[in-house]
């Protein structure tokens, strides 16, 4: 008998659920993301994960100025077309995938013009979280944006208002 008790905790506190990322985690990357932003300009990472049976599950993070060194030199995330060779290269090596990708914005986690028009990944079910007043915390998580591309540039809001436990980073996660 194959039996989890936190699969089945997590199955009984985030029912709804698509990604899940270790609480301890989620405050490593929100935190590098304020101190690579230096609370002046957007900062962004990919999250790095398994995908098993509708849910993903992040496992590590790849920033973006770690793949393109100029990522931030405009103030806002811009990736060049050798970052992205980088990207699945390390995911190759380290037999994960792309489960989402996050990235700052000064006030709240709205989706801009450019975010909604330029995915990270344009790929149907990719995950776009913002997160809000350059990642400094406390993050209230009202405040946070999480988008789920659906392809053509269309994506639906799954933000924590919205789609209560849609990404959940509590301690069953």
């Amino acid at each position: 008998m194959n039996f989890s008790i936190k699969a089945t905790m997590r199955g009984w506190w985030a029912p709804e659920h698509r990604l899940t990322c270790p609480a301890v985690l989620w405050h490593q990357i929100v935190s590098e993301l304020h101190r690579r932003g230096e609370h002046r300009h957007e900062a962004g990472a990919f999250l790095l994960g398994v995908e098993k049976n509708g849910l993903s599950e992040v496992k590590s993070a790849i920033y973006y100025d770690d793949l393109d060194a100029n990522a931030y030199s405009t103030g806002v995330c811009v990736l060049h077309g050798d970052a992205f060779s980088e990207l699945w290269a390390r995911c190759r090596a380290e037999c994960l995938t792309v489960v989402a990708d996050v990235h700052t914005h000064p006030d709240t986690g709205f989706q801009s013009h450019a975010d909604k028009t330029n995915p990270m990944v344009a790929r149907a079910g990719h995950i776009a979280i913002i997160v809000p007043d350059f990642a400094r915390w406390p993050i209230r998580e009202s405040r946070m944006g999480v988008y789920e591309y659906q392809g053509q540039h269309k994506w639906i809001n799954r933000s924590p208002d919205r789609a209560r436990n849609f990404f959940y980073t509590g301690f069953w996660s």
